[in-house]
Parts: C-alpha cells; sequence; structure tokens
C-alpha cells in the first residue's frame, strides 16, 4: 500500500515575487482524483497568477500549517528564515552550479536536514530533462526584443507581456505589427529557442540559412537559427562535434563576428558553458560595422559571453542602453547609437498561468508518479542534491562550495 503524502503548495518567498504556481488549481483537483493517497494543501499568498479564490472554489484547503505537510512544492529559491527542517522541497534552487549568490542557501539546507529536489535534475536515463519553463522563457524573451525594436523606432508599440492576459492576447498583437526588412538571429536548439521560433511564426517571417544570413540581402524581415556547429570551431582544426563540445569547450573558438556585421536583433537562447568560447566581447561593439541594436538574452548569463549583459533586468524595467564607447548601462532608448539591452531572468512570469500550466501538466504526466509512488527509474534520486543533512553522491562536488573554499 503507499504511503499517505501531504504535499503543501508553498508561497513564493523570493523578491520581487514570482507569480507562478508549481499546479494549478484544476491540477491540484486532478492530484486529489489520481493520487487517493496523497493530499494537497495551499499556502495563501497575494501574488500568485491563480488566486487563492480560485483553489478554494475547488475545494483546495488553504488554511493549513505547511509545517504539516510532508513534501513542499513552489517554484524560485526559498528564503532562509522560511525553510522548516527536515522536510522535502522542490524548487528551482540555483546552487548545482554553484552560484554565490545562493552559497548560504545550500548551506541553511544542510543544517537544517532538509531534502532538497531540483526541479532542473528531474531527466530522463539520458539526461534530458523532464520539466522546465524553457518555452516560454523563449516566448516571452523574443516578443521582449521586438518591443524594443518598436520603442527604438516608433514604428510600432507592443504592450508588456505581463499586461496582456495570455498567450494568445501576446500573439494577437504580434500580428498587428509590420517589421521593415531586418534580420533577426536565434542562437540555440531547445526549449527556448523553440520558444522564440513560435513567435517567428506568428509573425509569418521568412526562414534563411545561416550562408544566406551572412551573405545575401532581403526585401522583407527574415530570421536565422543557428546551432553550435554554427558559432564555434575546434582550435585543433578537427571537424566540429557536439558531443567534444559540450565535454571539451574550452578546445573551441569563436567563429560569431560575422553575425555581429549583418544581424538587427539577436535573441540569445543558447545553453552557455563558463569554458565556452564568447560571443561578443568588449571591443567588438567598437568596431565601425558592428549592426546589431537589439540583443534580447534570454540566457542572461551576467558578465559571460554577451559582454553587454552587466545584470539581470526586471518584469517592470525589462530595457537598458549599452553605451558601446563607454561600455556602460545608461537609459534605454535615449541615445541612438546605444544598443538596446534585455536580460530579464524570469521571463516566463510575464505570462506567468500559460506557463504555470503548462509547467503543472509536465510534473502530474512525468514526476508525480515517481514522487508519489515508486521511483523505479530513479527520477527524483537524479534530481536530489540533499538528503540526511549531506550532500548526495551525485552532488558531492559541491563540497568545497558549501565550505568556501571556491
Amino acid at each position: 500500500m503507499l504511503k499517505n503524502i501531504r504535499l503543501g503548495i508553498i508561497r513564493e518567498t523570493k523578491f520581487p515575487p514570482d507569480k507562478r504556481v508549481p499546479v494549478t488549481p484544476a491540477q491540484v483537483a486532478d492530484i486529489h482524483r489520481m493520487f487517493p493517497n496523497v493530499t494537497v494543501c495551499v499556502e495563501p499568498s497575494p501574488f500568485r497568477c491563480f488566486s487563492n479564490d480560485e483553489y478554494a472554489y475547488l475545494d483546495v484547503e488553504l488554511a493549513c500549517e505547511m509545517s504539516a505537510c510532508d513534501i513542499l512544492l513552489g517554484v524560485k529559491e526559498v528564503k532562509l528564515e522560511s525553510l522548516l527542517p527536515g522536510k522535502t522541497y522542490i524548487f528551482f534552487a540555483h546552487v548545482a552550479k554553484k552560484q554565490p549568490q545562493n552559497r548560504e542557501l545550500l548551506r541553511t539546507i544542510l543544517k537544517k536536514n532538509i531534502t532538497l529536489i531540483d526541479y532542473e535534475y528531474l531527466t530522463k536515463p539520458d539526461g534530458s530533462r523532464i520539466v522546465a519553463f524553457g518555452r516560454w522563457a523563449g516566448i516571452v524573451g523574443a516578443y521582449n526584443a521586438l518591443r524594443a525594436r518598436g520603442n527604438r523606432t516608433n514604428n510600432f508599440k507592443l504592450k508588456p507581456a505581463h499586461e496582456c492576459h495570455d498567450m494568445d492576447e501576446v500573439f494577437a498583437g504580434l500580428k498587428k505589427i509590420t517589421l521593415k526588412p531586418i534580420k533577426i538571429l536565434i542562437t540555440g536548439g531547445g526549449r527556448v529557442a523553440n520558444g522564440a521560433l513560435e513567435v517567428m511564426n506568428v509573425l509569418n517571417l521568412k526562414r534563411v540559412t545561416p550562408k544566406e544570413f551572412l551573405t545575401e540581402t532581403f526585401t522583407e524581415a527574415v530570421y536565422c537559427q543557428i546551432e553550435p556547429m554554427h558559432y564555434v570551431k575546434r582550435k585543433d582544426g578537427q571537424l566540429f562535434d557536439m558531443l567534444h563540445f559540450i565535454q571539451n569547450p574550452a578546445d573551441y573558438e569563436s567563429t560569431f563576428k560575422p553575425y555581429t556585421k549583418v544581424t538587427d536583433i539577436f535573441i540569445a537562447c543558447h545553453f552557455w558553458d563558463n569554458k565556452s568560447p564568447h560571443f561578443i566581447e568588449k571591443n567588438d561593439f567598437l568596431e565601425p560595422d558592428f549592426k546589431i541594436t537589439v540583443i534580447a538574452d534570454i540566457s542572461c548569463d551576467v558578465n559571460g559571453p554577451i559582454h553587454s549583459t552587466l545584470r539581470a533586468t526586471t518584469i517592470d524595467s525589462p530595457f537598458f542602453g549599452y553605451n558601446p564607447q563607454l561600455g556602460i548601462e545608461e537609459v534605454p532608448f535615449t541615445r541612438p547609437t546605444n544598443v538596446t539591452i534585455m536580460s530579464v531572468d524570469n521571463l516566463p512570469g510575464e505570462l506567468p498561468r500559460d506557463a504555470s500550466r503548462d509547467f503543472g501538466r509536465d510534473l502530474f504526466e512525468r514526476v508525480f508518479p515517481a514522487l508519489f509512488g515508486e521511483d523505479e527509474n530513479r527520477i527524483i534520486e537524479r534530481a536530489t542534491i540533499t538528503k540526511d543533512g549531506k550532500l548526495t553522491p551525485k552532488f558531492a562536488y559541491l563540497q568545497d562550495y558549501v565550505d568556501g573554499k571556491e
């Protein structure tokens, strides 16, 4: 017989508050139907995209103590003082890559004997991720890139995505605009890039090959998607090999510069390893034929491969102007020679209802059977970073990070 489990949906405590939820009210009702051994309790919150009343309408318990729950489910990092000792938490922890800002979070989790399961590491046996918000980051990031273009040129105006009711309204607004003959470049090939491609398809833009993008002129707006084989090469002159690149990124050098000469809008959706080559260095912006006017850095690697990503921006204030001559941030849309930068690091939060439905559906279908039953394929095990006050063997490499030696 399966063990009875009390699942708590926690209130988001990170500031600014994230409006997304791991499961919607309708999905909570489905949990109760499909997993009779599970009882769900939702911690009230004034910030969620789904209101307390929407949960209450479906008879979801709200007047409850999270301390009485076995598993606590959230979205973003939890404030240290809100962490309850001895519990199992599931959220995006952002500790496994040794992020300096979250070192104390991991220390506190270990100190409080918390079992931490990270969404990012819920994977299939082949390593592919099971749940993610990447599609929505791509959709909103590409939309914001076009917003920036409209603001720069005054040719059209798009309302912020978070002021739209849902994705349908976002896409309806896009269909109203007409782009002049520009070139849009998308890097990456995963969920995020696919989300950006959805926006290109809504606009019915022509897709061109990397060679066409670099060498031809068009009388209409076009876009091009490139992956690592198009923007890096091996230093030893051997043919590109994706597996070799993933395992040995330092053995490669960038071939991205030609794209900076022909691109108007750059939408960065790639995954980047800190040992990989950079895309745009500081001096690249100063070259007289540098053409990019808008960079939507969805990947948002601050001080990383795109020099102009000086910081993460926010949903309420998504843009800043990068002054290439001074190498500093300025107020957006005030100096025509500046490059407009969009580097929001929680883009799915702009369409929280749509993003939450997608995310909860994936949890329900791909994760909950293992979480609430038998973890036969070790899905939960692979994503468990801490247990019994210790790092699990897979994540033992984080010990020096915890100890402050890195």
